[in-house]
């Protein structure tokens, strides 16, 4: 059963993953139709992420009183009505609009979805569990490189072909309950034990169902009647799990993985590859390597740790990243190739731990009364460093050209690899109310990880 959930609650990263990605492919065709500059096209691809910005405050905002199953119910239908106005657009002005609304329901449900499943699994299973987001989000944008290819004239049926995930996001989230925790958090103990009973397949009365509740009722009641405030996020309690999953967002953005994503295109056009089929399947199989990574990923997430991947991630994408700029700043007549081989070794040191951990601790490392709004924040960093990367990138690269932008994101992953070593902590196989004691206890965040294997 909670397979099942996190594979419809994984649909709404599918969703993230296919706008994002859609527009790599159609690109080509709207500068055709719409005749866009650069800024306009600027603007028009970074709707979505400042969309995503705008939906991660409404998020944040609504999560504890309207509860994440209705939340991922309204994105859904955010997702449909933007993908078909986006298909009907007339103008840029119009198709713009449509992508804000997207970019709307992005930041919603890129909230509600991770701690839906988060809420919902059990600990030893948790990180693998949540990391369905991310493998959701790199096959929704395989599927839109396919899509790109296999309509890569009629930007119109690109579009449209968003509202078919969004339609399947809106049915599986209707068949499903909330989860046992906002069900506590609620004083719908009812509910909340049945709900638990349901998604670990066994019945109410069950020991173990009965221990997991009642360490989520306990968690729940030692919250009652709070409500979260910013001053909250910034106490000594919670502030330590803010940096980290802020500045782990922080590090995703600024490696320039979106860049990658929006205009991979456009990067293998200035490494050489002149055919605009050969750049788009190029593009392609970049998005393959992503979904079989992810998977890789999702298989070592809860056996190696969070801080081993994260650190294996960012040495990864420095060097790769590091190696496109030397090669891009030289002049090598093999720019082409070594471009195609780093960002093979780029998208698979990302897919492998920078992509899904951030959402992972992001759902973890909130106590229970601030995790909604401990993780709109935290979305406010990831799209509002979204749409700057993505927005700024055809600007950077006209001035500073592929090898400067480049050299700035491994610089970025540079960074990552102190933050993690110095930060981050090990949430593997901890369950939420355990590191919630933890945060209570007032010890730094980062002994969390040893204490637990002590």
């Amino acid at each position: 059963m909670i397979y099942l959930i996190a594979a419809i609650a994984g649909l709404a990263g599918a969703l993230f993953g296919f706008d994002e990605g859609v527009i790599a492919g159609a690109l080509a065709p709207l500068r055709r139709d719409l005749g866009i500059d650069p800024v306009a096209e600027g603007m028009m691809t970074a709707a979505v992420p400042f969309g995503a910005f705008i939906g991660a405050i409404v998020g944040g905002r609504l999560a504890a009183a309207a509860g994440r199953r209705k939340l991922l119910l309204w994105s859904a239908i955010l997702f449909i009505g933007g993908a078909l106005l986006s298909a009907l657009a007339g103008g840029l002005i119009t198709l713009t609009l449509a992508r804000l609304v997207i970019g709307l329901a992005v930041g919603v449900a890129a909230m509600m979805a991770p701690l839906y499943i988060s809420e919902s699994a059990p600990a030893k299973e948790r990180g693998m569990l949540v990391s369905i987001y991310q493998l959701a989000i790199t096959l929704g944008i395989l599927g839109a490189y396919v899509v790109g290819y296999a309509f890569h004239e009629n930007w119109r049926w690109m579009f449209a072909m968003g509202a078919v995930p969004a339609v399947l996001l809106f049915g599986g989230i209707f068949a499903l309950s909330d989860t046992p925790r906002w069900l506590a958090m609620r004083g719908r103990s009812a509910e909340a034990k049945a709900a638990l009973a349901r998604m670990r397949e066994r019945p109410e009365n069950d020991p173990a169902v009965a221990a997991e509740y009642e360490e989520i009722r306990a968690a729940a009641a030692a919250d009652e009647g709070r409500k979260a405030t910013f001053a909250d996020l910034l106490s000594p309690r919670v502030r330590p799990a803010l940096i980290v999953a802020m500045g782990l967002f922080l590090l995703q953005q600024l490696s320039g993985i979106n860049a990658v994503i929006y205009y991979a295109p456009t990067v293998f056009e200035l490494s050489g590859f002149s055919s605009t089929t050969t750049q788009i399947l190029a593009t392609a199989g970049i998005g393959v390597v992503n979904v079989l990574m992810t998977v890789v990923g999702m298989m070592l997430i809860d056996r190696l740790g969070r801080r081993l991947l994260l650190l294996i991630g960012f040495t990864g994408t420095a060097v790769s990243l590091g190696a496109i700029a030397i090669a891009a700043a030289t002049g090598s007549p093999s720019l082409g190739v070594l471009a195609l081989a780093g960002l093979v070794l780029y998208i698979a040191s990302f897919a492998i731990a920078i992509g899904p951990l951030p959402w992972v601790m992001m759902s973890e490392v909130f106590p229970l009364d601030c995790r909604a709004l401990g993780m709109s924040i935290a979305s406010l960093v990831n799209w509002g460093f979204n749409f700057i990367v993505v927005f700024s990138f055809p600007v950077l690269v006209a001035e500073f050209g592929l090898a400067g932008v480049f050299g700035l994101y491994a610089v970025v992953c540079v960074a990552g690899l102190a933050f993690t070593q110095w930060l981050v902590p090990e949430t593997n196989g901890v369950s939420l109310e355990e590191i919630e004691r933890h945060l209570r206890s007032g010890r730094p965040l980062r002994e969390l990880g040893r204490l637990h294997a002590a």
